[in-house]
């Protein structure tokens, strides 16, 4: 039978440009791709901020492979399998004491979407039920569901579809060219910032608001971050007003940063925090939900047989998934990858920032194992030079990641110097040679 690459619709990609000149691949290993053809593509983002153990990396590999012979499936309500619980466990003890419980999903925009059931729920089971606003912000991304859609701020995102909720504000963006450009680090400017909180409070009361969720850094809208003590601000002004503050770790989790989550990395513990991605290495999909035992508690009264949240899914804590997560843990762990010691984060912000005076580089922007260079825009075409860049990038054998005129950076955190040093090789020749 014919390959017919009309036939799926890709998500998120140019699908006439990609089926007109496709580009393939059929394996990979370690920081490595490669197509059909055999041609080497070095990984810049972790697959989609995801792989960050490296691919294929051979003790996950095996995890899976044991664990579809021994257990394929296992259902989901009111009954349970021991990987998901020894799972739960682990997780638990990656993160501040108050969050001790898992949800399971299948991927980050099923997180954020159980996070905000979770969040109108708990304030219902305290007899809040008045508290159902929900507050993002600008440019953030928190998945393609109707919920994540609602409280994120990204606009291509939301335009096509009308019916998004309706009890949403948002927060202002923190990003500041004018006085942030080429930070290394967390910019200087904006915590301010966060006091919109209090003018969004005073509009709508306090009483009324259920729930502020942010990513820690901005990944998808081009790793937009937080200014100094943003975070903390915004964590004391929901204490004061009895709002729970959700986390959209689903980029930064995992090691990211430095530490096994940026919750860890900042010191500012949110009341849930969502995740996937990184959790299995994106070898299977999942996500995951960590809840406060406050909130936890707060539903578990009335009758034992009883359900105590009509929420679920029929793949959450999926055995192939728990299999290659908990294998992922342990590589995460033996290997020492969430905090490295060998001196690569400031190696890697240098190699950042050197590329500061190529052409059309408006800024640069950097923290733990993430980065961005933002292009000056085609006038009347945004996207298009960074888009080229992406292009250019991957027929040099580099995959890039680009969103808008930036060009985002998330790399395996198995990468090594010699590795940088090639992307930045590699990304140079692509800008000076763009138009």
């Amino acid at each position: 039978m014919e390959n017919n690459l009309s036939a799926y619709w890709m998500g998120f990609t140019a699908n006439r440009q990609f089926k007109q000149s496709p580009r393939m691949f059929t394996k990979s290993k370690g920081m490595f791709y490669y197509t059909p053809e055999n041609l080497e593509v070095m990984d810049s983002i972790a697959g989609l901020w995801c792989v960050n153990a490296g691919h294929c990396h051979s003790k996950i590999v095996s995890a899976v492979q044991q664990q579809v012979a021994e257990l394929d499936y296992s259902p989901a309500f009111q009954m349970g399998h021991p990987k998901a619980f020894e799972l739960a466990n682990r997780l638990t003890n990656l993160l501040p004491n108050s969050l001790q419980h898992v949800f399971y999903t299948g991927s980050g925009s099923e997180s954020v979407e159980t996070a905000l059931k979770i969040a109108l729920a708990y304030h219902r089971a305290k007899g809040q039920g008045q508290k159902t606003l929900l507050i993002g912000r600008e440019r953030a991304y928190h998945g393609v569901n109707f919920g994540g859609m609602s409280v994120g701020g990204m606009v291509a995102n939301r335009k096509m579809f009308a019916n998004l909720l309706g009890n949403v504000d948002h927060l202002p963006h923190t990003h500041d060219i004018s006085k942030n450009a080429f930070s290394r680090g967390l910019p200087s400017h904006g915590m301010e910032k966060a006091d919109v909180l209090n003018d969004l409070l005073n509009l709508h009361d306090p009483s009324t608001v259920a729930a502020v969720i942010v990513e820690p850094i901005a990944g998808s809208a081009g790793v937009l971050l937080p200014p100094k003590g943003y975070l903390e601000k915004l964590r004391a002004i929901c204490d004061q007003h009895d709002i729970l503050l959700i986390f959209d770790e689903v980029i930064t989790g995992f090691g990211r940063l430095g530490d096994s989550f940026a919750t860890n990395y900042f010191g500012v513990i949110p009341d849930i925090l969502t995740t996937a991605k990184g959790l299995t290495n994106g070898t299977v999909p999942m996500g995951a939900v960590m809840i406060s035992d406050e909130i936890y508690q707060a539903f578990m009264h009335g009758p034992e047989h009883t359900v105590e949240l009509f929420h679920g899914y029929t793949f959450s804590g999926h055995p192939l998934a728990c299999a290659a997560a908990l294998a992922a843990l342990d590589v995460y762990e033996e290997e020492k990858l969430f905090q490295r010691q060998d001196g690569i984060y400031q190696y890697w912000e240098d190699a950042m920032h050197s590329m500061m005076n190529l052409p059309f580089v408006i800024d640069i922007r950097n923290l733990g194992l993430i980065g961005a260079i933002e292009l000056e825009p085609v006038a009347g075409s945004p996207g298009k030079r960074a888009f080229q860049a992406f292009l250019n990038a991957y027929e040099a054998g580099l995959l890039i990641r680009t969103t808008g005129d930036t060009i985002a950076f998330s790399p395996p955190l198995i990468i090594e110097k010699q590795h940088i040093d090639r992307l930045v090789e590699t990304v140079s020749k692509v800008l000076k040679h763009l138009t």
